[in-house]
């Protein structure tokens, strides 16, 4: 009896042990709800206003040899905390943030803990070691499934094939839309992803704080069911130098994990959930940066954001000049004359200043005398950045950065990452760290989105990571229709923040006549829609990508992209529909500037202003012309009178405006 009674003591404290446990947290609004259920596994599950949205779902993290981080794991303590506070946020599209959030902290007799914040725009999880050794992990699971099989927009990655050839992308590519069901089983989506849900509802899934681990993925696996799994790129075990003029770290093969992790207090990035029940509250989407480790730089003042006078995309395309033009000394001054006239911060050199294939910064071509032309743009009030390919960059870093700061360079552009594996991401994190104690600016093009290390690195200012402006170089409107990814990307890839977009075309098109150019590239949609993207797009460091010679013939135009600010105060966004058009408003001081997009339907909004209160205010605006059916370069500038917060404005076929209001 005595031992039946031992064995039944045993079941039961067995069962005990293993029994499910949940906790849950809700957004400051009450309407947004995470629950976590702690057994065998963790799982997660959300919902909004009682509406299921993400079915319970699993999560955890694989050790190398060791107990895995929800794999049969024990709660220690679990309590819930709210936190509101300002944070200022230079260099953003505001420049403060409520950081405003409850949060649910879950430790672990296992060393770990699992934090799940609530806020009215979303929620988020991480895991945190408390590992008294270092260890490697091997998996993560980060499952996401969907209460139902919704509409998606999948930016997929481009090429194809296994999954390792795929790990090596630009993360620029157009959206696939379709039900998360008919999603392709072997090609790998990056972020972030937008899934509409019903009533409208719109879920955004991306990641935050990540700066020593793999980007993640996502896979739709089974086409039996409507979820998504995270995928994440092995450490590399071996590179070699090729790819793009020898400029890249080619992956010849990987470890069997995914990161080596330090003893100690470790903090693995976010996974991100942002819900919104209107198109236009994904325009103003806080929550990447909020979640972002604070800045760790100190003093910022050195850092200045502004827009920059760009060579390639033009093809130093500037004529009507006593020289031949290209990549020379003679040419670039002519730039940061341009630059300098119209009031332009920086002038990029981009690829060609440094000897080709050699992957060295330090041999620079003949036809540069790089000295010259510091000198001279310094003498104008014009900052040089260097376009650097990541080797070229990355293999003497210190050095690079030593040298070209004493010259009098402002900054780098660093090009051809194209990989988000650990080792990539950790690059991403020293480059911030090198320049920054070299008050150098940092442009990481060729790279994946953006994870909120703009916070914490504010000399940062921009990624890539979109399918911008120089796709019309090369791409037919069947391979890449513009007009129609730039009504969805604000949605999407700005979520997770500012992009490299590169616009300013100046030679526009209807669909009948586009057409490819190297040296004479053009946009698709009208003028206006290029100039309305300089509010709608968030860019703190924002190209003119255009021919100097074409900006002074088109003085008003130009003049208005000089004026406009790259950093705002306050943004509002205003009535806005994902694939179809947007508009944001964006304050500097006291001025106040609205910027609408549209995609090939023509279409008549009224503007609701009510930030502008009653009575009559005057504005500046630039509008589609008459004509511009026809010939997209046509516009008109007139000034408007906007009565008690309303103005309606008309936007042609893949057209857009902007309008000024001081």
């Amino acid at each position: 009896m005595k031992h039946l009674l031992i064995g039944l003591a045993a079941l039961l404290s067995a069962v005990t042990a293993w029994a499910d446990k949940q906790y849950s947290v809700t957004s400051p609004d009450g309407s947004l709800k995470i629950s976590v259920n702690v057994g065998k596994a963790i799982s997660y599950e959300v919902s909004k206003n009682g509406m299921s949205l993400i079915a319970p779902s699993t999560i955890g993290m694989q050790i190398e040899g060791g107990s895995s981080f929800g794999n049969a794991s024990r709660i220690a303590s679990a309590k819930t905390t709210t936190i509101k506070e300002t944070i200022a946020s230079p260099f953003y599209k505001k420049s403060e943030v409520t950081d405003h959030y409850n949060l649910l902290t879950l430790r672990f007799k296992e060393n770990f803990t699992l934090l799940v914040r609530a806020y009215d725009q979303g929620v988020a999880y991480r895991f945190v070691s408390q590992a008294k050794k270092p260890f490697k992990v091997v998996a993560e699971q980060a499952q996401f499934n969907f209460a139902k099989d919704w509409k998606a927009w999948a930016p997929y990655v481009k090429k194809s094939g296994s999954f390792e050839k795929q790990y090596m992308n630009s993360f620029e590519n157009t959206y696939t839309v379709g039900n998360i069901s008919q999603l392709n089983t072997q090609q790998l989506i990056f972020l972030p992803i937008l899934v509409e849900a019903d009533g409208g509802m719109k879920i955004s899934i991306t990641e935050a704080d990540n700066t020593n681990y793999p980007g993640m993925f996502l896979l739709h696996g089974d086409k039996a069911n409507h979820a998504l799994q995270g995928h994440f790129a092995p450490y590399p075990k071996e590179e070699k130098i090729g790819g793009h003029n020898n400029l890249q770290k080619l992956v010849v093969s990987r470890q069997p994990y995914l990161v080596s992790v330090e003893a100690g207090i470790v903090n693995f990035p976010w996974r991100v959930i942002s819900v919104s029940t209107e198109d236009k509250q994904l325009l103003d989407n806080d929550m990447v940066y909020l979640l972002a480790a604070p800045n760790c730089i100190g003093a910022t003042d050195w850092i200045k954001p502004g827009k920059v006078a760009w060579e390639w995309w033009n093809d130093w395309g500037i004529y009507n000049v006593p020289f031949v033009t290209g990549v020379n000394t003679e040419t670039y001054k002519a730039y940061i004359d341009f630059a300098s006239k119209h009031g332009i911060e920086y002038v990029i050199m981009d690829e060609g200043w440094a000897v080709n294939k050699k992957a060295d910064l330090f041999q620079i071509v003949p036809e540069i005398d790089l000295e010259a032309i510091i000198s001279y743009a310094t003498s104008k009030n014009v900052g040089i950045i260097l376009w650097a390919g990541y080797y070229a960059f990355d293999r003497d870093m210190e050095r690079v950065c030593q040298h070209f700061s004493k010259m009098g360079v402002k900054g780098f552009k660093v090009d051809f990452m194209d990989r988000d594996d650990a080792k990539m991401v950790n690059f991403h994190k020293r480059a911030a760290e090198m320049c920054a104690k070299y008050h150098l600016l940092l442009d990481f093009h060729g790279s994946y989105k953006p994870t909120g290390i703009n916070r914490t690195y504010p000399n940062v200012l921009n990624f890539e990571g979109v399918a911008g402006l120089e796709q019309n170089k090369w791409s037919t409107m069947e391979t890449y229709n513009q007009v129609q990814y730039d009504t969805e990307l604000p949605f999407l890839r700005m979520l997770a923040g500012q992009m490299d977009y590169t616009q300013g075309a100046m030679l526009n098109s209807t669909p009948k006549s586009f057409h490819t150019s190297w040296s004479e590239p053009m946009s698709q949609g009208t003028r206006c829609h290029q100039l309305g993207q300089y509010i709608v797009f968030f860019s703190p460091l924002n190209m003119l990508c255009d021919s100097p010679t074409h900006y002074e013939k088109e003085a008003e135009c130009t003049a208005f992209i000089a004026s406009v600010p790259v950093t705002w105060d306050e943004t509002v966004p205003l009535d806005s529909k994902v694939g179809e058009y947007v508009v944001t408003a964006r304050r500097k001081g006291n001025t106040w500037y609205v910027g609408g997009i549209n995609n090939w339907t023509a279409r008549t909004l009224t503007l609701r202003l009510p930030f502008l209160g009653k009575g009559e205010h005057q504005a500046e605006i630039f509008t589609d012309g008459p004509n511009s059916k026809k010939f997209a370069q046509d516009y008109l500038k007139k000034t408007c009178t906007i009565k008690d917060g309303q103005l309606i404005v008309t936007m042609a076929p893949g057209g857009g405006f902007a309008l000024t209001i001081r």
